[in-house]
């Protein structure tokens, strides 16, 4: 971005902000009183919290309903989801401080998600929907005493939409837009978003059923090289389909149900050498998931349990073919002994397979499978004079890698400065072991069963601070070390052969994280947040050193609002796969600004979204060689009835 576009975008948030003080000067203006979840498992009140868990509400999402998944937990600090901006059907990689997929745990209504298939384990984000999203909270640091194996980095709990009063409710939305990269003067309508929902509640019964689909088409995912012709755009297709059931039998006992079926299906290109080919990915994923849960006097008995069903195929040159099935089962009982003390006592079973029906050294269920059965506990303990802490502990039982105790300990201070003002002091010192995946351990080619546990440990300090009702700042510093780190390694650069490894060399990373919320209006509103991130004597590819991410949000009116978005990422270094494979290029420095307006109608029942997303039409990558979004226009509406 030049000075130019930079003093641009400053002088709107500047008139933005101006005005507003100007229109709402004399009023008074408080900030939610936020409640968080997912750091203990019970509602604390956020200066009860021992950490700054970062929390996406419904009304984010709606002003955002334009966007990804992806790209909305890509603007929170900590986290970089590299390929969230690029063609809808590239692999995503989600790095939170410095980490690799397989260390972020995904829940989806408190029901760990994962693909057994994958290299790392993970769950892919481009399988949800965001119309089907009501809320999403994020713990970052090492959480595996409370939610087990993988969730070394962070944990992103997402809860599902929930039925709504009255017998019937009905929901519709369409979003149309460009799907352009940058310079590129073709403004074609070629990404389609859609969804149809129904729900509703009687007595002891609700329901919510929902549709979603999205097609895009128009950019390629691949980069065609300066001087030649445009590459062939490579299509994206999803289909989402969710049924939720729930029933209260008594007032002590309810039962809820969901059944997800997501699919997608991707043209990619060759990777390794730039290709524009026809390639095609797939990708199907089955839940079923049961969660009952008891209630009685000062606590709860809750057992989430979920089966998991993924079918992957690659259609190319080299096709390929996987299946997997995951047994999840977590249950657990909460009890409060009083308004001061929380404990949580559970035990997590989790089950994995995975089949490559190869014609040449096929992997069976038999073969490629573990198991893991995990007691753990939590604390919690809230005094009245400002001490806080959280424990927990939890012993691995892993078929293949035997017992190994993860714990946390996590202290926290809160100093009331006066009526409105509180400052909170927080640390923790947490680990996690995470278990090499199906995929690293067995494939042909690339499996090695020789492979040793990673062992992680993070290491947390900072503060929170409230002021003046109605702003927020928090900075914490975090250190994290990686025991057993593993990496694919290449062995034979004629053969492009390898296999997985642990990796002797140090993986020690730090960083600082702050955050700032800002309303000195009840029509203005500022976000803001930096992350510096380093790792120590060596690179992390891909992950920005430095990151900035912006949001002014402006209520012109009861039925209008507008917000415009501002996201900066230093130079990141991107391996190249040259002769050696040891050839890095640095991928440059840049910005990106957006623009969105919402606006109400029919009685508040409609709403009317327009958006501009990098309104500078800044050209960049995100990997090397692949293309990304440039300058796009998206329209729509949500009707709920």
């Amino acid at each position: 971005m030049n000075k130019k576009q930079v003093l641009t975008t400053l002088c709107i948030v500047a008139g933005s902000f101006v005005f507003a003080q100007e229109q709402d000067k004399t009023e008074k203006v408080t900030l939610l009183d936020e409640v968080t979840i997912t750091d203990s498992r019970f509602e604390l009140k956020r200066e009860n919290s021992g950490k700054t868990v970062v929390k996406i509400s419904a009304e984010e999402l709606q002003q955002h309903a334009d966007k990804t998944i992806a790209q909305i937990i890509n603007t929170k600090s900590g986290i970089a989801i590299i390929g969230s901006n690029s063609q809808a059907g590239q692999p995503l990689t989600t790095s939170v401080r410095g980490g690799q997929n397989r260390q972020v745990l995904v829940l989806i209504d408190g029901v760990a998600v994962n693909d057994a298939s994958q290299i790392e384990n993970n769950f892919d984000l481009q399988l949800l929907a965001l119309n089907q999203i009501e809320e999403i909270e994020i713990l970052k640091g090492a959480s595996s005493a409370l939610y087990g194996n993988r969730a070394s980095t962070a944990v992103i709990n997402i809860t599902l939409k929930k039925a709504k009063s009255g017998t019937v409710n009905a929901s519709f939305s369409s979003f149309l837009g460009t799907n352009k990269s940058a310079n590129d003067s073709n403004f074609a309508i070629e990404d389609f978003t859609n969804s149809v929902g129904v729900n509703g509640r009687t007595k002891n019964f609700n329901y919510l059923v929902n549709f979603s689909n999205t097609f895009t088409d128009g950019l390629s995912a691949v980069k065609a090289t300066e001087n030649s012709e445009a590459n062939d755009s490579d299509r994206y297709s999803k289909i989402n389909t969710n049924v939720k059931l729930g029933y209260d039998f008594s007032q002590h006992f309810q039962l809820n149900t969901l059944f997800s079926h997501d699919k997608y299906s991707t043209d990619y290109d060759g990777g390794f050498f730039f290709v524009d080919e026809n390639n095609v990915s797939k990708n199907e994923q089955v839940r079923v998931s049961v969660s009952p849960k008891y209630s009685y006097n000062n606590g709860s008995v809750t057992v989430n349990a979920a089966l998991t069903s993924v079918n992957r195929e690659f259609q190319s040159d080299f096709p390929a073919t996987f299946d997997a099935k995951t047994l999840s089962v977590d249950a657990f009982n909460k009890y409060a002994f009083s308004d001061k003390l929380y404990t949580v006592l559970g035990v997590n079973v989790v089950k994995n397979e995975m089949n490559n029906p190869s014609p040449f050294s096929p992997i069976t269920a038999d073969e490629a499978n573990d198991q893991i059965v995990d007691p753990y506990a939590s604390v919690t303990y809230l005094t009245d004079f400002g001490f806080n802490l959280n424990a927990g502990l939890r012993l691995n039982n892993h078929s293949a890698y035997g017992s190994h105790v993860v714990y946390n300990i996590n202290p926290s201070y809160v100093f009331n400065l006066d009526e409105t003002k509180t400052l909170k002091l927080l640390a923790s010192y947490s680990t996690a072991y995470v278990t090499p995946s199906l995929y690293q351990l067995f494939v042909p080619g690339f499996g090695n069963a020789n492979l040793e546990a990673q062992e992680d440990t993070t290491i947390e300090a900072g503060f929170d601070v409230s002021l003046n009702e109605n702003l927020q700042l928090s900075a914490v510093y975090f250190n994290r070390n990686q025991d057993n780190f593993i990496d694919y390694v290449t062995t034979d650069f004629v053969t492009f052969a390898g296999e997985y490894q642990n990796i002797n060399e140090d993986f020690k990373v730090q960083g600082v994280e702050v955050e700032l919320s800002y309303k000195p209006t009840e029509r203005l509103n500022l976000n803001a947040n930096y992350t510096f991130t380093e790792r120590q004597d060596a690179i992390i590819f891909r992950v920005p050193k430095q990151k900035v991410n912006a949001i002014l949000g402006y209520q012109i009116c009861k039925s209008t609002s507008t917000n415009v978005s501002y996201q900066f990422n230093s130079d990141r270094v991107s391996p190249f796969f040259e002769d050696d494979f040891t050839t890095n290029r640095t991928l440059e420095s840049y910005s990106l600004v957006n623009l969105s307006l919402n606006h109400k109608v029919l009685h508040n029942k409609m709403t009317l979204f327009f958006s501009v997303n990098n309104l500078f039409d800044e050209d960049y990558e995100e990997l090397y060689r692949f293309s990304t979004l440039g300058r796009n226009f998206k329209f729509g509406f949500q009707l709920n009835l």
